[in-house]
């Protein structure tokens, strides 16, 4: 009678066993994981909103230049179209004056105020992205 399992196979099961309890509960493997598969995703084709064409009380994906640093969790965004705020707060500002990003986020509704984004993600020139989690949104 054949065994129901080689050796090999075996040894393979308890290599895998090792790399998922070693490195997959590692909050630092999961972290980086995360950052990799968010980066292959903002790879893709996602449309990107002229920040003129921002509508209040959407999701939207910008593309622009820091053009100034406002507050220590709020910046202006600027493309050909126009500029707006972006806020990241309680998060600090992980971008600096004349760089290049990707934003995604919620257009504020308030219509009383100018137009500001509430970041869910910022994209840099090199492909990290940093996430934020606003208490409020």
């Amino acid at each position: 009678m054949k065994p129901l399992f080689s050796m090999a196979a075996l040894l393979g099961a308890a290599v895998f066993t090792i790399f998922i309890t070693t490195y997959a509960a590692d909050p630092a493997f999961a972290t980086a994981q995360k950052q990799a598969e968010t980066a292959a995703s903002s790879k893709r084709n996602v449309a990107i909103t002229p920040i003129s064409g921002l509508q209040r009380g959407t999701v939207a994906t910008i593309r622009g230049e820091v053009a100034r640093i406002t507050d220590e969790d709020e910046f202006l965004l600027r493309d050909a179209t126009g500029s707006v705020r972006v806020y990241v707060g309680p998060n600090s500002i992980p971008a600096n004056v004349g760089e290049q990003v990707t934003v995604s986020g919620l257009v504020d509704d308030d219509k009383d105020e100018p137009k500001e984004i509430y970041a869910k993600t910022l994209t840099r020139a090199d492909g990290s992205v940093v996430e934020f989690d606003h208490e409020d949104y």
